[in-house]
């Protein structure tokens, strides 16, 4: 294995601010038009970066739909908005084909699926059947439809929320297509300050435009740039040592929590948290992670991908409560 000086990872520290340099502008850009969530642009950001993808958790009126419009407007890319609903076909997701009479052939109609960033608005209110075609989708990229198979545009992101609050008449993500989502956020209500912001923007006269700062190439030439930032080992065996005491808490000093984890974090947990990790150290134009990074992203990435039992819940413990033990007990390198 070859060895990483210390020269070596200053050189590439200052290639990363350069390659980095334009999620300021982005952010920047993004900031005209939404007031607070900074964490939630942060994730948006670090799914984009990473080539995963988001499911968002938050009441109503959060800027949810506002902040993938935003940041698609700003990168220059083709974005699509699904409504959920419990009448929609796989067909109206990802196209059909159609008879021509004249010609006497079928012809292909895409379906919204093919654009850049696609919001799937509350996507627990749509039948099994629709969500496999979506998350079939995400997972392989690409779409088939009839005989032919067409490749999915990139960069290509999936955004879905789902709402906290009504789950009459809703479908439930089954835990195994929850794992496909690199992130679970959970979004909370802006602060007075920052809903007074909110409430004077939108009673202004005039609105602020989002202008494209950023081409696609830029983000695709950024995903590698992601990939080459510096991992240690002892990162490494950090993010190893947080999934294997979601699996096996009582040989990491976490018998309490042995009988209130139903199951563990899956491998796509381990994958993904070292590859946010990295995602996140880019974002704060770093090119090597530190265990600050791994912390900061690790209850998005865990808090779809570990069970709870019953007795958890009897006694109010929390996947939240879960994670944070874990990461209060595990040792930081």
């Amino acid at each position: 294995m070859q060895t990483t000086t210390a020269s070596d990872i200053q050189a590439l520290n200052e290639r990363i601010q350069q390659e980095s340099s334009f999620v300021d502008v982005l952010n920047s850009e993004i900031g005209k038009v939404i007031i607070g969530q900074k964490n939630m642009l942060d994730r948006l950001l670090i799914g984009l970066l990473s080539n995963g993808h988001i499911l968002l958790e938050g009441v109503p009126g959060l800027a949810k739909t506002l902040a993938i419009k935003s940041l698609s407007d700003s990168i220059r890319a083709k974005f699509s908005r699904i409504q959920f609903t419990p009448d929609l076909l796989p067909a109206d997701l990802i196209g059909t084909q159609i008879y021509n009479q004249k010609n006497e052939d079928f012809r292909v109609r895409k379906g919204p699926i093919f654009a850049n960033f696609i919001l799937a608005d509350e996507i627990n209110r749509a039948p099994a059947k629709v969500q496999s075609a979506l998350l079939e989708a995400m997972q392989e990229r690409q779409v088939t439809i009839g005989d032919e198979t067409f490749e999915l545009p990139e960069p290509f992101l999936v955004l879905a929320t789902q709402n906290p609050i009504e789950q009459e008449g809703t479908y439930p993500l089954p835990e195994a297509q929850l794992d496909r989502f690199m992130l679970k956020v959970v979004i909370t209500y802006p602060s007075a300050e920052e809903e007074r912001l909110i409430m004077r923007q939108n009673l202004a006269q005039t609105s602020n435009k989002i202008n494209a700062v950023v081409t696609p190439s830029i983000v695709l030439s950024a995903r590698n740039a992601v990939k080459e930032v510096y991992m240690d080992e002892k990162i490494e065996k950090y993010i190893l040592d947080i999934i294997f005491a979601s699996r096996f808490p009582a040989e990491h000093g976490l018998g309490k929590l042995k009988d209130l984890i139903g199951y563990g974090a899956s491998p796509r947990a381990s994958i993904n948290l070292a590859l946010a990790a990295k995602a996140y150290a880019f974002i704060k134009r770093r090119g090597y992670v530190i265990p600050e990074d791994v912390r900061a992203i690790c209850h998005d990435v865990m808090r779809h991908r570990i069970g709870i039992t019953y007795e958890a819940e009897a006694e109010n413990v929390t996947t939240e409560d879960v994670i944070s033990e874990i990461l209060n007990t595990v040792e930081v390198p």
